[in-house]
């Protein structure tokens, strides 16, 4: 059985799909694991490390594939990696389908079978394989230092004999596990926060973490959720009452940190323009949802931007990324967990069971078809 870890090529990707520590585990299962040259490098881990895990370096994408039947990737292969891809393998990455029908249809024509980790189901049993929440749950923390660092005041109040520095205000817009982890970090450096979210479960957890809640809690607000735990896509109607409510607020906060994001659709537009301006110049708004549009009006994807009235508006792309080793080990460990499921201990072999509820839920192609029944075309 052996086990393919090619460097990422797409974008400024700084994570990567395996660790020495997974390495080792896959080891342990009988794998024989192949990483390509570099592939560890920008998360700072050398070849030498996974070398002494016990793992083959190979000098290229196309030799580290030659032969896997498994292949580990933190973003979905490349067109030009795809043609690589041996027949029949198991792919494993966040594959980002939605608005890439095309892409997905390359990887069914590549015969290989494609597993999109995002899909994972928020059950129980797969919760260390969720790579949505780890990955996630680092964005928040990022996103409150990049805030802080563009804020360029003190966050918590010090009373020093030269006078009182007060506490900044933190507003977190969208409260999944990113904008609690967001919640958490601005919390534990000393800012008042307050959070707002459509979801009524939120607000009990906005609570416990200490910030302060605000919505528009009517008939809709408490009808916002999925069975999923997904926030529902709100009518124009709750949209124009939160915004009224939110604008006033916005408009005396320090740092505006926006996550919202809805599976499979674009950002909602959170944050108008004419909110930009009326908040204090020196302010700053973190946009989590800038690669799906963002939730603020003015985000530029991939910048920090500052508007004529003095507010900074930071856009950054692959925010996990900024935290590549520890977005890197926690992602790897979310692979592993799953992959580890696919395989029988006892003959050191792939056994996949296409009936199981997270191989269901995953699998995007198979046997040379789209199989997920969200991109499957239709009969």
């Amino acid at each position: 059985m052996r086990i393919a870890v090619p460097a990422e090529t797409q974008g400024a990707e700084t994570r990567v799909a395996a660790t020495p520590e997974t390495v080792r585990k896959f080891k342990g299962l009988g794998a024989e694991v192949v990483i390509e040259a570099g592939a560890g490098k920008a998360s700072g881990i050398p070849d030498a490390e996974y070398e002494a895990a016990g793992a083959t370096i190979a000098k290229t994408a196309k030799e580290a594939l030659k032969g896997a039947e498994i292949v580990l990737k933190v973003r979905r292969p490349a067109e030009k990696e795809i043609a690589a891809l041996p027949k029949g393998a198991l792919v494993f990455a966040v594959m980002d389908p939605y608005g890439s029908e095309a892409e997905v249809e390359a990887l069914a024509k590549a015969n290989v079978a494609a597993f999109a980790m995002e899909f994972m189901p928020r059950i129980t049993r797969a919760q260390v394989m969720d790579v949505l929440s780890s990955q996630a749950n680092l964005a928040g923390y990022r996103a409150v230092i990049d805030g802080a660092a563009e804020y360029g005041r003190a966050l918590p109040m010090m009373m020093t004999a030269a006078g009182t520095v007060p506490a900044a205000k933190i507003f977190v817009m969208g409260v999944g596990v990113a904008g609690l982890q967001a919640i958490a970090t601005a919390r534990r450096l000393g800012a008042i926060v307050t959070a707002t979210d459509v979801r009524p479960a939120t607000k009990e957890q906005v609570e416990s973490l200490g910030a302060k809640f605000l919505a528009v809690e009517d008939e809709e607000f408490k009808q916002a959720q999925t069975a999923g735990g997904y926030a529902k896509e709100m009518s124009k109607e709750y949209q124009a009452k939160q915004a009224e409510l939110t604008a006033s607020h916005i408009a005396k906060q320090d740092i505006v940190i926006t996550t919202a994001l809805i599976p499979g659709r674009p950002a909602p537009k959170l944050i108008s323009a004419a909110m930009v301006e009326s908040m204090k110049p020196g302010s700053v708004i973190v946009d989590l949802a800038v690669e799906r549009g963002g939730n603020c009006e003015l985000a530029k994807p991939g910048e920090v931007a500052t508007t004529p009235n003095g507010v900074k508006i930071v856009g950054h792309l692959n925010v996990p990324g900024r935290l590549a080793a520890t977005s890197s080990s926690l992602y790897a460990k979310n692979l592993y967990a799953f992959v580890e499921t696919l395989i029988d201990k006892a003959e050191k072999k792939l056994a996949v069971n296409w009936d199981d509820e997270l191989v269901k839920a995953t699998a995007l192609t198979k046997d040379g078809a789209v199989i997920h029944p969200n991109f499957a075309p239709k009969a």
